[in-house]
């Protein structure tokens, strides 16, 4: 593909894959060799080196899993790019990776229950540091960076509650004591905004979600600083947390709708916010194109859409509403995902912080009578309907 800079759109159908078009093929095969064969020895090894491309084993690397790495580096405008075979996955390599014993993080109270598993249960053993702030405090995240940090980890929008931190403003404090920047941009995904043109050091997603679309593959990925991305793919590799070939080929088709699917998203998510907003048994709508939401004006200027997700509270605030509520849905599967075409709803205590006890959920800022809404690609008018006879029952 030609390297003049082209549209998202279109990078998100043709990016990465023209290397791996065989035989007048217009898909990218899905390779399931787990072994790539060699004649001469030396060539073999210069391979098994890295000093020359190519493959030689499918859990170090796979020429389907290559290009979806190559895809999502393209539309992250990053350097390089690796994965692994859940979100979770890539979060861990990536800690564990850059982290040693003595090393200091620092990161915000809200992000995803699995990753704040990760900060206060398993880093600690290993004598790291965390720290964790409130998401939305900018001036106690910047002067704990002050102190000296190594690593600083952000997510924004943040799962469950849509908080927004400014990645510009974080990114060139980190940088100023030598730290490097990590962002889950999964809930915004690369068409509504680029943590790396923000200052970001590297940035991850969870693939399974909007970058797949369709809730039938797990996956995640990472983007950015080739030297930060070859040690997180060397530990991964020897780890053994690898895309599968077939989960790369799913990942790769959903990406070819996902300036389309996220383009719907946010129009649909925004009439759902604004409609949550004005309906008399709910008692809040956090989404950050809604002027009401405390980092409506850091999205608008980092972000370029809005993006899918919300979450809201009942005005019957609590989880024997959200009980009654929830079942009621008929065009939202009660499920544990989100990003996918189809709408998903439920509470944090059973999809985002499943992990975390009430008493967790509480210190982080999340309600248990919390609703998390993945908008889907439906027709609007039926997802607002849906939801106005769901309320209904509490007026």
């Amino acid at each position: 593909m030609s390297n003049h800079q082209i549209a998202k759109g279109t990078q998100c159908i043709w990016g990465g894959e023209e290397e791996y078009l065989i035989q007048g093929a217009t898909q990218v095969p899905v390779v399931h060799s787990v072994g790539f064969g060699y004649k001469d020895v030396d060539e073999w090894q210069q391979v098994a080196l890295g000093q020359k491309p190519g493959h030689i084993y499918g859990r170090n690397t796979n020429p389907t899993v290559d290009a979806f790495e190559e895809k999502t580096r393209l539309l992250e405008g990053g350097e390089a790019a690796t994965s692994a075979s859940t979100g979770m996955g890539i979060i861990s390599s990536t800690l564990f990776a850059l982290l040693t014993p003595g090393k200091r993080v620092v990161s915000v109270k809200d992000t995803y229950g699995g990753t704040n598993v990760i900060f206060t249960e398993f880093l600690t053993r290993f004598n790291i540091d965390v720290t964790l702030c409130d998401t939305t405090d900018h001036e106690q995240i910047e002067a704990e960076i002050s102190k000296g940090c190594d690593l600083v980890y952000l997510e924004s929008p943040t799962n469950p509650t849509t908080k927004v931190v400014n990645i510009a403003l974080l990114a060139n404090a980190a940088h100023e004591v030598g730290a490097t920047v990590v962002v889950d941009n999964t809930f915004a995904t690369p068409i509504n905004q680029n943590p790396l043109a923000l200052g970001a050091d590297l940035v991850l997603h969870s693939a399974t979600k909007f970058l797949g679309g369709h809730a039938d593959a797990l996956g995640g990925v990472i983007c950015g600083r080739k030297d930060l991305i070859d040690q997180i793919y060397h530990y991964r590799e020897i780890n053994g947390a690898t895309l599968h070939p077939m989960a790369a080929y799913l990942l790769l088709r959903g990406m070819k709708t996902l300036e389309l699917r996220i383009r719907q998203q946010n129009d649909n998510a925004m009439k759902v916010a604004t409609f949550l907003e004005g309906h008399p048994a709910v008692g809040r709508v956090f989404y950050p194109g809604l002027s009401s939401h405390s980092g409506h004006d850091i999205a608008s200027e980092q972000m370029h859409g809005y993006g899918g997700m919300l979450s809201f509270m009942l005005k019957e605030d609590s989880f024997d509403a959200v009980r009654r509520f929830v079942p009621r849905m008929n065009y939202a599967h009660a499920a544990a995902n989100l990003g996918a075409v189809e709408t998903t709803i439920g509470p944090p205590a059973t999809t985002s912080h499943v992990e975390c006890t009430p008493e967790q959920r509480a210190a982080m800022g999340i309600p248990e009578g919390l609703i998390r809404y993945s908008t889907g690609i439906e027709n609007v008018s039926d997802l607002i309907g849906d939801l106005e006879q769901a309320l209904s029952i509490f007026s």
